[in-house]
């Protein structure tokens, strides 16, 4: 190998390091030697829970935003949705939901966390609230559901309750949206009983967990006219400040960057 070249490798390889070591110090988004993000220990953990016939791979877009941001990230599946699927029964209902995330929150032992609900994930984590504030730093409604003490989703939605009903076969509401034969992932039949167990509110330190809202408005239309209008007043009424983002009801998808900006800045 001659000198010219030797030198020519020599240079490269000593850019490379200078430049490794420079992006670690200027990107947020650190490499371990694994290729994972490093956790920023300083920022709080979010637990993310997902909605209605869904799973957890419905924020793994999002997920992967906040981990560039430095946070680490749990998307718990609950019982018989997303990839546990196969354990669904007619019998699962919100109690086995709350127990879900309960359990993901003792078991990997977190503290201090960002419990962010989506959609019927509102429940849950309103739920979830009530049996361990302690663990709690903040909440985040997603276009979700906040309910009041001893409400089920079939009694917030009252008369329009029927059309969940016209989708009920053997205690499961099935996605009609979703083709047959279509790969995994996608919705999945969704437990009756889990809409029509009312939640059981009423610890004194929930009340003083601060919360955030973010309602989903479609550019172009009434924001009052969309499913979780309600809700958003809700979330005025309890004093909290409610983010407007334009999206569908399904932000993770229509405007992940967006939401993340979002839950980044509002905790």
């Amino acid at each position: 190998m001659n000198k010219k070249l030797k030198s020519l490798l020599f240079t490269l390889v000593i850019f490379s390091c200078f430049s490794g070591l420079v992006s670690a110090q200027i990107f947020p988004e650190l490499i371990d030697d694994r290729g994972d993000y490093l956790i920023d220990d300083s920022k709080p953990t979010f637990v993310i829970v997902h909605g209605a016939w869904g799973g957890s791979w419905a924020f793994r877009d999002v997920e992967q935003r906040l981990r560039q941001k430095g946070y680490d990230v749990y998307r718990p599946s609950l019982t018989g949705l997303g990839e546990r699927h196969h354990l669904a029964h007619k019998d699962v209902n919100l109690s086995t939901h709350l127990e879900d995330v309960i359990n993901a929150i003792l078991f990997e032992e977190l503290e201090d966390i960002i419990l962010v609900g989506h959609s019927y994930g509102g429940m849950v984590i309103s739920g979830v609230a009530h049996r361990i504030p302690e663990r709690i730093k903040k909440m985040i409604y997603i276009d979700a559901f906040v309910p009041d003490d001893g409400e089920s989703v079939e009694s917030i939605q009252g008369e329009n309750f029927e059309r969940f009903m016209a989708m009920e076969k053997n205690g499961f509401l099935i996605p009609g949206w979703v083709p047959a034969g279509q790969p995994f992932p996608h919705d999945v039949p969704h437990p009756l009983k889990a809409f029509t167990e009312p939640v059981t509110l009423g610890n004194e330190d929930a009340y003083r967990i601060p919360a955030t809202y973010i309602h989903a408005v479609e550019p172009g239309t009434d924001p009052e006219e969309g499913n979780f209008y309600r809700h958003a007043e809700r979330a005025r009424q309890h004093g909290w400040p409610v983010l407007i983002i334009d999206s569908d009801h399904n932000p993770q998808w229509s405007a992940p960057e967006n939401l993340v900006e979002m839950l980044h800045q509002n905790w």
